[in-house]
């Protein structure tokens, strides 16, 4: 039995304690002296985000604050030692009739509960995963199957819950599956590549069980998820982070997955940006929807991909070359997103100034954008106080479309510095009936439509406007907000949204997505019962409830990442 099936059948997880030290000692993230810095002993004992005083006055926040005269220093003074945070799972919420900081646990937690346990996917007895719907009113599609990126709010839901065996099955079975080999027609995939969702197979003539995996030869459109490795390190850090067990991410087989799907990322070619090319279709928003070339969603996730990766690499001979190698790309990559992927008032009327066939290195207009690209709805949707990382940007493009969860890991991973995350969190309270409307959260602003809508989609029934990721509300991106609301010290705003969330939910039977400009319609395509709007929910109540959870989902600011900064000039920091 190898050491990765023997690991399988164990029952529990043993914590390495010395190892978990070391572990939140380089948490610091201080990348020049990563290799050098001393151990120091670490109290073990729960901490918390923030003081009992403190978490008091942050939850105590009225709806409509009036604003801070500093504001970034403000809201980033509560949550400051997040990488030293010790969050182990705990029972949260649904044995709880009311939370220690005084939130009355609302009857839908219950019901999500249960509906969470009956999508649990059992292989040779153990549980490995959750279904992506349990809803049984339409054709399943591969909507039977385990998906990498929908089982990461499920992973969390049970981390939080002090169920972490789950998440280690799934972790090893996914690890495993990477080993498979990949081929669509008579071209073979990159050895790293993680599955997009697996099946567990029942032969009730042999009595067996085997795994199906799909690598994107299924799919629609055959594309290979390249979010699927980054949520796995992810994954990998949470479920670390949570138990203080060290010894997973330290088996030869989770090393060597990690160097792998780093090695994918990390790879040298033709590339003048330190952004990763992409195709359209190969994250979240998995049909044509113009996301081609460099997406936000997959340029933040590989940012936390990579400091997650920072954290759990051994530092052997094998992992510090990569660790050199993350270091510089992270430097590279988080100027490069910095720089030219945020806009704010003060850079769209840059932009809109822009001289074009700029040819030096002291060009201002460096990718040649045309002005008269802009889109109209941009100068009535930007806010005075507040901005946000656009969706791509390539040779003679911009994508100003506004992508949630992109941004929102932007912040959790710290590629948005603090006064870039409470930008966000301004134009969010600025834009909520656009943004939020009657169901949290728009997947994309604005919708396409039309004639840019047939070219763009290719006449996708789908995805036409306000539906779908075509301008859809998604609930899953639910604990997503949340833990940036927390993050920023905003948590009012994840409370306004789940409130509202929760007058349609149950009653709605947990839809995939809603349609419509305000999301009041649930998604004429949406299956019922969709598993991670049951567990993004969860989370989300989860991190208000004990917002301590947030170090299992987020990371510092690294001090040593200071790019030039492009502001409005409006703002008073």
């Amino acid at each position: 039995m190898s050491s990765l099936d023997g690991d399988m059948s164990q029952n529990g997880s043993s914590k390495s304690v010395d190892a978990h030290h070391a572990l939140a000692e380089i948490e610091d993230l201080d990348f020049s002296r990563i290799l050098d810095k001393p151990p120091r002993p670490l109290n073990m004992e729960r901490q918390r985000s923030c003081d009992e005083r403190s978490l008091n006055e942050l939850f105590g926040v009225p709806l409509l604050s009036p604003r801070p005269s500093s504001r970034a220093e403000s809201n980033f003074r509560l949550i400051d030692h997040l990488d030293g945070l010790y969050s182990p799972g705990r029972r949260s919420g649904f044995n709880t009739p009311r939370s220690q900081y005084g939130f009355e646990t609302h009857p839908a937690v219950a019901e999500a509960w249960d509906a969470l346990r009956r999508s649990l996917v059992v292989f040779r007895g153990q549980p490995v995963g959750t279904i992506a719907a349990l809803d049984n009113t339409d054709e399943q599609l591969n909507y039977d199957q385990v998906f990498v990126r929908d089982f990461v709010p499920s992973a969390l839901a049970f981390l939080m819950n002090g169920e972490p065996e789950i998440v280690k099955n799934f972790i090893l079975k996914t690890l495993r599956l990477q080993s498979w080999e990949k081929k669509i027609d008579r071209f073979h995939l990159g050895e790293g590549v993680m599955p997009a969702s697996f099946k567990v197979l029942h032969d009730p003539v042999r009595n067996s069980e085997t795994l199906m995996a799909d690598f994107g030869e299924s799919a629609i459109g055959r594309v290979a998820p390249v979010d699927s490795g980054f949520w796995w390190i992810f994954l990998l850090r949470a479920y670390t982070k949570s138990t203080g067990d060290t010894s997973l991410a330290e088996m030869p087989e989770c090393q060597k997955g990690m160097r792998l799907i780093l090695s994918l990322c990390l790879s040298e070619g033709f590339d003048t940006f330190p952004t990763l090319l992409c195709a359209d279709g190969c994250c979240m928003i998995d049909r044509r929807m113009g996301v081609y070339g460099y997406p936000i969603e997959i340029q933040a996730l590989f940012f936390m991909a990579l400091r997650c990766a920072l954290l759990l690499l051994k530092q052997d001979e094998e992992g510090k070359e990569f660790v050199e190698r993350i270091t510089k790309r992270l430097h590279a990559l988080s100027f490069h997103m910095r720089s030219y992927y945020w806009i704010d008032l003060k850079q769209l009327n840059d932009i809109y100034r822009y001289k074009t066939e700029e040819y030096s290195h002291t060009a201002v207009n460096k990718f040649n954008v045309i002005p008269d690209s802009l889109p109209e709805w941009i100068f009535d949707f930007m806010p005075v106080h507040g901005g946000y990382f656009i969706g791509n940007v390539s040779p003679a493009k911009m994508d100003f479309r506004w992508f949630c969860l992109g941004n929102c890991i932007a912040i959790l991973s710290s590629l948005a510095t603090p006064e870039q995350s409470t930008a966000i969190m301004d134009l969010i309270e600025s834009r909520w009936e656009e943004l939020v409307g009657e169901m949290p959260l728009k997947v994309i602003y604005p919708a396409i439509e039309s004639h840019e809508w047939r070219i763009v989609t290719g006449c996708d029934p789908k995805n036409t406007r306000w539906s779908y990721h075509n301008g859809g509300s998604w609930p899953v991106l639910l604990w997503l907000l949340t833990a940036a609301c927390i993050k920023t010290g905003r948590p009012q705003i994840a409370r306004r949204a789940i409130e509202l969330a929760e007058t349609r939910l149950v009653k709605d039977n947990w839809p995939e997505y809603y349609d419509g400009k305000l999301g009041r319609f649930v998604g004429k395509q949406a299956r019922k019962f969709q598993t991670w709007s049951i567990a993004g929910y969860l989370v989300a109540k989860m991190l208000l409830e004990d917002p301590s959870h947030l170090g299992m989902v987020a990371l510092e600011e690294d001090k040593q990442m200071k790019p030039p900064m492009r502001r409005s000039h409006s703002w008073t920091f």
